[in-house]
C-alpha cells in the first residue's frame, strides 16, 4: 500500500510540473518590428525583435495567443490554396501527387487536421481561387475553373471549364498566380522571363532592350472575365492591366479599397553586373521587394527602373543608362511599402477576419519564400509578416508575425530550409493558412485564443 501511495505522490509532482511549463509557455510573446511610412517614399529595415518566442508545437514562432496546427505534413510542393465558406479546403501541388495536382482537404472532427482528401486535375501549377460557386486554378499555360455544389464539392472534377489559354510560360517566372475581383474579372501574373531585359540576359555589359519587348506578353498582370470561356491575349481587346512588373506571385483584391494591391519580385545581381556601381553588400539589399496599389494602366517601371529604398526613390536600371543615383521618370508608379531585397514575396492576403485582435483587420499579411543571393549578408526571409492598413493605407511599421520556418538560422537557406511559405489564405472562422511548397510540403492553420 505504501508504495501504492508513493507512486500516487510521485505522478502528482510530475503533472503539477507540467501545469507550471504549461502556464510560463503561455507567458511567452512575439513581437517583431519594421520601421518605415506610408506611401511611396520609405525606408524599411530588418524587423526589430524585441522577444524572442519559443517556438511552438510545429515548431513555428507565432504572437502570444496565436498558434499553429499542421493541416496537412509532407504532402509535396503546396503552392496556393483556396478556402471554401464551410471550410473546405482547395491547395495546388507545383509537382503532381499520385497524379493529381488539386486536392481537397476538410477536417471532419473539428481538430484542425485533414482527414478527408480528395485529389483531381491532372496538371500542377500554382493559382487556386474561389469565388461566386466555382473554383479557378492555373496551369504554367491556362487557367480553369469547376462548378461547386452546395458543400463545395466539384461537380465533375474531369472536365474543367477553360477559362484562359495560351499564356506564354518560358522557364524563368512562368507561374500563373491568380487573383479575382468582385466584379467578375479573373487577374492572371505573366511573369517576365528574364531578370532585366537585357540583350543577353544575366550578361556583364550587355545593354538593356529599348524597348523592352518582353512586355508586349509578359512582365505584367492581364485580366480577362471569369465567365467567359478561351479566351487568350489577342481576343477583341488587349487584355493587360498593368505592366512593369518583373514577376508577381503573391496579389490580392483589397475590398476595403476596391482595388488590386500585389508583391514583385525585384532584380539580381547589381554588384556582379555593375560592380562599378554596387558592392556586394549594397546588392544583397537593392533593389527593394515592393507593394503596388494596381489600376487599369498601372506601370511600375520594370526593367527601366528599380525602387531603391535607402535613398528613398526610384532610380534608373544600369542596362538604362543608370548609375545607382540618376533618377528615374516620374512617369512610373511609387510602390506603397517596400521591403528588403530578394526575400522573395510569394503570398500576400489583406485579413477581413474577426477572429483576430483588432489590428489585424484590413491589414495585409506577406509570406517571404526566402533568399538565395544576399550574400556575404545572412539569408532572410523564410517568413510571414503583417502589415497594419489605415484609411486603406500601409502604415509602414510592418512585422514579422510567424517565423522559424526554415527551422533554424543555421537553415536559412533554401537548400537547407525545412519549410518555405507560399500561399496565403483566409478560413470562415478567421483563421488564416499558409502553404509550404518545399519538397515535402504541407499547410499550416494559424488561430487565436482570447
Amino acid at each position: 500500500m505504501q508504495k501504492l501511495v508513493n507512486r500516487l505522490k510521485g505522478l502528482l509532482h510530475r503533472s503539477l510540473l507540467g501545469i507550471a511549463g504549461l502556464s510560463l509557455a503561455g507567458l511567452v510573446a512575439c513581437a517583431g518590428g519594421g520601421d518605415g511610412n506610408g506611401g511611396g517614399k520609405q525606408t524599411p529595415t530588418t524587423p526589430k525583435t524585441s522577444s524572442k518566442p519559443a517556438p511552438d508545437e510545429t515548431g513555428l514562432k507565432l504572437p502570444a495567443g496565436f498558434s499553429a496546427v499542421p493541416v496537412v505534413a509532407n504532402f509535396g510542393s503546396v503552392r496556393h490554396i483556396a478556402v471554401a465558406p464551410n471550410g473546405a479546403i482547395f491547395i495546388k501541388l507545383a509537382r503532381l501527387k499520385d497524379g493529381k495536382g488539386i486536392y481537397r482537404l476538410q477536417d471532419t472532427n473539428g481538430d484542425g487536421k485533414a482527414d478527408k482528401i480528395t485529389g483531381f486535375g491532372d496538371y500542377p501549377g500554382t493559382g487556386m481561387a474561389i469565388r461566386d460557386g466555382y473554383l479557378y486554378a492555373s496551369s504554367d499555360e491556362e487557367v480553369f475553373r469547376y462548378k461547386l455544389d452546395g458543400d463545395a464539392k466539384v461537380v465533375n472534377p474531369d472536365q474543367p471549364e477553360k477559362i484562359v489559354t495560351g499564356l506564354l510560360a518560358r522557364g524563368e517566372h512562368q507561374p500563373k498566380a491568380i487573383t479575382l475581383d468582385y466584379s467578375g474579372n479573373l487577374y492572371v501574373n505573366i511573369g517576365a522571363y528574364s531578370n532585366a531585359c537585357q540583350l543577353v540576359d544575366r550578361t556583364n555589359g550587355s545593354p538593356g532592350q529599348m524597348p523592352c519587348p518582353i512586355l508586349d506578353s509578359a512582365g505584367g498582370i492581364w485580366q480577362f472575365k471569369a465567365d467567359v470561356p478561351n479566351q487568350t491575349y489577342g481576343n477583341d481587346h488587349d487584355h493587360r492591366y498593368a505592366t512593369g512588373l518583373r514577376n508577381v506571385v503573391g496579389f490580392d483584391w483589397n475590398q476595403q479599397t476596391n482595388s488590386l494591391f500585389v508583391m514583385m519580385h525585384g532584380r539580381d545581381q547589381l554588384s556582379s553586373l555593375y560592380p562599378q556601381y554596387w558592392n556586394d553588400k549594397q546588392s544583397a539589399e537593392l533593389p527593394a521587394e515592393c507593394m503596388y496599389e494596381l489600376h487599369q494602366g498601372s506601370n511600375c517601371g520594370w526593367p527601366y527602373i528599380f525602387y531603391d529604398q535607402f535613398q528613398h526613390k526610384q532610380v534608373l536600371g544600369p542596362e538604362y543608362g543608370g548609375d545607382g543615383k540618376k533618377e528615374a521618370p516620374e512617369k512610373y508608379q511609387d510602390p506603397v511599402i517596400a521591403f528588403p531585397g530578394h526575400l522573395a514575396p510569394d503570398g500576400l492576403l489583406f485579413y477581413t477576419g474577426d477572429q483576430f485582435p483588432a489590428k489585424y483587420k484590413n491589414g495585409a499579411f506577406v509570406a517571404f519564400h526566402g533568399s538565395w543571393n544576399r550574400a556575404p549578408e545572412p539569408q532572410q526571409g523564410f517568413y510571414v509578416v503583417f502589415v497594419p492598413f489605415e484609411n486603406g493605407k500601409p502604415t509602414g511599421k510592418w512585422e514579422v508575425f510567424a517565423d522559424n520556418f526554415a527551422g533554424g538560422p543555421d537553415k536559412m537557406s533554401p537548400s537547407k530550409a525545412e519549410h518555405r511559405p507560399c500561399g496565403l489564405a483566409q478560413g470562415p472562422d478567421g483563421s488564416i493558412y499558409v502553404t509550404d511548397d518545399n519538397k515535402t510540403g504541407g499547410v499550416w492553420k494559424i488561430s487565436y485564443h482570447k
